[in-house]
């Protein structure tokens, strides 16, 4: 279920409950080819100017440390699976969070792409908060495509956030 209703930002993400733990869906549509925005999601130089601070390797079987802008999130990614322009499955750890997975795909669609992620693993108490976040890296993501600044993600996620709390509730 998502939450887009006449005078609510627009919410790209659903919420549900797999094996007892959340799951953020997100998808959207960007207007790039699906070589540039993988890129955009691959390439450490590119990465640094959207979602914050990428050290290591991003290929499959690599590492990296990562320290997200937006949510402040800090923590190491293992890069399970890796099918360019197509597919990329992380496992991730941090010191104050779960243990999680992060699904990217990309369709091309003619010159556009449709990116669809799935961040599995998360507590289900707070899901709304993470819907909220995971929603702004995917906006400064086509902040950045489009030449544009990331936004004040604290005041993105206070518009954000009562909309994903809304889906939580209906999640069972």
């Amino acid at each position: 279920m998502n939450a887009n209703t006449p005078g609510s930002p627009r919410v790209l993400g659903t919420l549900r409950a797999t094996d007892g733990t959340g799951v953020v869906r997100l998808q959207d549509r960007f207007d790039t080819d699906v070589d540039d925005l993988w890129s955009a999601l691959t390439d450490p130089s590119r990465l640094a100017r959207w979602l914050g601070e990428v050290d290591g390797d991003l290929r499959e079987g690599g590492e990296f440390r990562a320290r997200y802008f937006a949510s402040g999130w800090e923590g190491v990614c293992q890069v399970e699976a890796c099918e360019p322009p197509k597919r990329l499955l992380l496992r991730t750890s941090s010191a104050d969070e779960p243990n999680g997975t992060v699904k990217v795909t990309l369709t091309a669609d003619g010159h556009q792409t449709i990116l669809v992620i799935e961040d599995r693993g998360l507590p289900l108490e707070p899901i709304a908060a993470y819907g909220a976040g995971d929603q702004i890296h995917i906006e400064d993501l086509s902040a950045y495509l489009a030449g544009h600044e990331r936004c004040d993600a604290r005041a993105r996620w206070q518009e954000l956030h009562p909309a994903y709390q809304s889906l939580a509730t209906q999640i069972q």
